[in-house]
């Protein structure tokens, strides 16, 4: 059997569930949003090992974690937001982001070195995660009537940006005044998410509430990106999301970014253009459209909405 995508929300709740393999399309009005895969190909034992990795490392000294802090510029490295006031809210969460293609951009020897196995594991799940991403594209390319190949090589081919953000969310003694992560939607195509299983905390707009994800064991979390509902030209929606803390237990997880190459026009595909269906986003690529997100700041879907052409 091949990559079985499980939908998020009521439906995984309730056990009412579907599988798609490549072959076999997925009902478009279900897949709005995000999902979960399993039988997805990375190995159960490698998931686990990772996630450990990144929990030793961020129980280190403050020191020690230092010496891998970020800068405005790169971005990459540790950073922690725990206690950054945000609007009525406060940010709660630590971070450790690298980037990972183009093979141009990855310097391992700005990844941590302790835990002495974090190098080891993190290339390798990278390295699974991207052959995961190449597997969903396909599956996301065939439900919407295309070539296979079509999606991937609309946002770059062989020369695709991907990066990883490692999240820990500390215990939070007043939840209610904190976040640890504002509602947004990513700017991206798809973020593979490795979340803890046994601690929820990923939440999705659905109409007008907030609905907790309840991880299934060794799955993953695949959001859709503003970029994907762009080039599906509305027929996906990227998901809005926030991420919540917990008074009494720690959080970690792993969010893998499949961006588009910067200097890409991204556009509906032609493909789906039609006379009942015109073109509803304008074009803009996405060095330009991330850009944009970072001047505005996480604000829901606002920044996609605003690409729209047609009411």
């Amino acid at each position: 059997m091949g990559v079985v995508v499980v939908p998020c929300g009521e439906a995984v709740e309730s056990g009412e569930w579907a599988a798609s393999g490549l072959t076999e399309r997925w009902p478009l009005p279900e897949m709005k949003g995000n999902c979960q895969v399993v039988n997805h190909g990375v190995s159960h034992q490698l998931m686990v090992e990772t996630q450990n990795v990144w929990r030793e490392f961020f129980r280190l000294t403050v020191e020690e974690k230092q010496k891998y802090a970020n800068s405005p510029e790169t971005y990459e490295g540790y950073g922690s937001r725990v206690g950054v006031v945000k609007g009525a809210k406060l940010d709660w969460s630590d971070y450790f982001f690298l980037n990972y293609l183009p093979v141009s951009s990855r310097d391992e020897n700005k990844w941590p070195s302790q835990p002495s196995t974090c190098r080891e594991f993190v290339a390798k799940y990278n390295e699974e995660v991207v052959k995961l991403c190449g597997k969903l594209m396909k599956i996301f390319s065939i439900n919407l009537g295309l070539q296979e190949d079509c999606l991937e090589n609309a946002v770059g081919g062989d020369q695709i940006k991907a990066s990883l953000r490692v999240n820990f969310y500390p215990k939070c003694p007043q939840p209610d005044l904190a976040l640890g992560l504002s509602p947004h939607s990513d700017p991206g195509t798809l973020t593979i998410l490795l979340a803890d299983d046994h601690v929820s905390g990923l939440q999705v707009r659905k109409n007008d509430n907030w609905v907790t994800i309840k991880p299934i064991p060794n799955a993953f979390i695949v959001n859709l990106g503003d970029q994907l509902e762009v080039l599906s030209n509305g027929k996906y929606k990227s998901v809005e999301h926030r991420v919540i803390v917990n008074s009494s237990k720690e959080r970690g997880s792993l969010a893998f970014f499949y961006v588009p190459r910067g200097d890409i026009v991204i556009e509906p595909i032609k493909q789906l253009i039609t006379e009942d269906k015109p073109a509803q986003y304008q074009p803009m690529t996405y060095k330009e459209y991330r850009m944009f997100v970072r001047m505005k700041g996480l604000h829901g879907k606002s920044h996609v909405e605003s690409l729209k052409l047609h009411a």
